[in-house]
């Protein structure tokens, strides 16, 4: 009889001294972001002011070191943006799906509110507008705050990983009744390294109760804290212009799309790498709550501090450019799904020995992530509008292109183990990875 959580004997990310090292460079890297991001200590391109970036490094993590990395007013605004959201996710109407069945043979359910949590964030935010006309202190204090706000979800990130490896090593009643020692782990997170399979995420699911950890930390309080970033830059530009320019009014106007889109149609999620197949730990933790919003917003506070007008040919380039992306992806996204559920049976595809089916038709017969190239051009047309005097902007491009190769390597990787010569049949079909024609 196959065990329900197999010894892990593959590790990816080069191993311990890759989890180590991506765990303490990538908060270095978000920090170094906003120090090169401000204007007093970088000039245009490549050229940085040294002196200053020291001047800067000494005030903040020397003279004040204890309000940087221990800084008790934002410490409490981040637990009360977070556990309010918690609440907001329990309370709020939705619908209760359910996920990829497990290696158990069951399926959680997944409640899903993406909308009633829109309607009400949008609702708080247009009344504090109306009740302190327009001041909006909260977002003034948000903008003021990004360096110590960073940090704070970096330590929080540490302590919940920590949490969630702690817990995946107690007893668990599954919601079939049945009792058993051992919850479900992720199969690239039981090596038995603590190091290791505290950084990738030794459980799959991590809960308390119905509450699923992950699908929560994905599309909640990283998510809309971004948003709310890119509304504190609007409103900062205006305080200091008496005016908001059209290039951080599209950057913002693009990425709320995204963003929106991604918490209004969460279900999509159900399927994809991050819920059904990888771990919960500090990788995920730090993507999620500390990556996504802090420097996901760089395009925006750039162009609070270098503001650029584009013009209206421009803007309408940029947003075709956008929304070609946004097409690939949603639609590629959609026919995969609906494929899943047996709604586009006629479609060519691949049997598995597991009964599975690799699909090779429609937009999955022009490469094997085409959707990941709707993604990296919806990524072009947010770092488009900041202009070509510095390459700064442009992080997110790059580290989001390498990102997709990346998730790539590692879905191939993991394909060719579990399917074995379909994979070679469907490589065959498919031959590209995410470039039809290119890669």
């Amino acid at each position: 009889m196959v065990p329900l959580n197999e010894i892990t004997t593959h590790k990816d990310f080069l191993g311990v001294p890759g989890a180590i090292s991506i765990s303490l460079g990538l908060p270095i890297v978000v920090i170094l972001l906003y120090l090169l991001g401000n204007p007093d200590y970088v000039m245009d391109g490549f050229c940085i002011d040294f002196c200053k970036v020291s001047e800067v490094c000494k005030k903040h993590f020397v003279e004040e070191f204890h309000s940087t990395f221990a800084n008790s007013t934002c410490w409490k605004i981040y637990l009360a943006w977070f556990g309010g959201l918690v609440c907001l996710d329990l309370v709020l109407p939705g619908k209760l799906l359910k996920g990829v069945v497990l290696r158990d043979g069951t399926q959680l359910n997944y409640h899903i509110n993406g909308l009633p949590m829109c309607g009400l964030l949008a609702s708080i935010l247009v009344a504090r507008w109306l009740q302190t006309n327009g001041s909006m202190p909260e977002l003034q204090f948000l903008y003021n705050n990004i360096l110590n706000f960073s940090i704070v979800t970096i330590e929080f990130s540490f302590l919940l990983a920590t949490a969630c490896y702690l817990f995946s090593f107690t007893p668990l009643r599954r919601q079939n009744g049945v009792n058993t020692r051992s919850r479900i782990l992720a199969v690239g997170g039981n090596t038995k390294n603590p190091i290791f399979d505290w950084f990738i995420g030794r459980e799959l699911n991590p809960r308390i109760g119905s509450w699923d950890i992950k699908l929560f930390c994905e599309l909640r309080p990283g998510m809309l804290l971004w948003l709310l970033i890119n509304l504190s830059c609007l409103h900062q530009q205006y305080l200091k212009e008496g005016k908001i320019f059209d290039s951080l009014l599209l950057v913002n106007f693009l990425q709320m799309f995204y963003i929106l889109d991604g918490v209004l149609n969460e279900e999509g999620l159900l399927t994809m790498m991050d819920i059904a197949t990888d771990g919960f730990g500090f990788m995920l933790a730090f993507g999620d709550l500390t990556l996504v919003p802090f420097t996901y917003s760089l395009q925006a506070r750039y162009l609070v501090l270098k503001p650029v007008h584009l013009g209206l040919f421009n803007v309408v380039l940029i947003c075709i450019l956008a929304f070609t992306g946004y097409y690939i992806f949603h639609s590629a996204n959609t026919q995969k799904s609906k494929f899943r559920q047996g709604l586009l049976s006629s479609m060519k595809s691949i049997e598995t020995a597991s009964g599975s089916k690799l699909l090779v038709d429609g937009w999955w017969r022009r490469s094997q992530h085409i959707n990941y190239l709707g993604d990296w051009l919806i990524a072009w047309s947010w770092c488009l509008p900041t202009g070509f005097s510095s390459a700064l902007p442009y992080y997110y491009v790059i580290y989001f292109g390498v990102l997709l190769v990346h998730r790539q390597t590692r879905d191939e990787d993991k394909c060719r183990r579990k399917y074995g010569k379909y994979w070679t049949m469907y490589q065959k079909e498919v031959p590209y990875k995410i470039i039809p024609y290119v890669y």
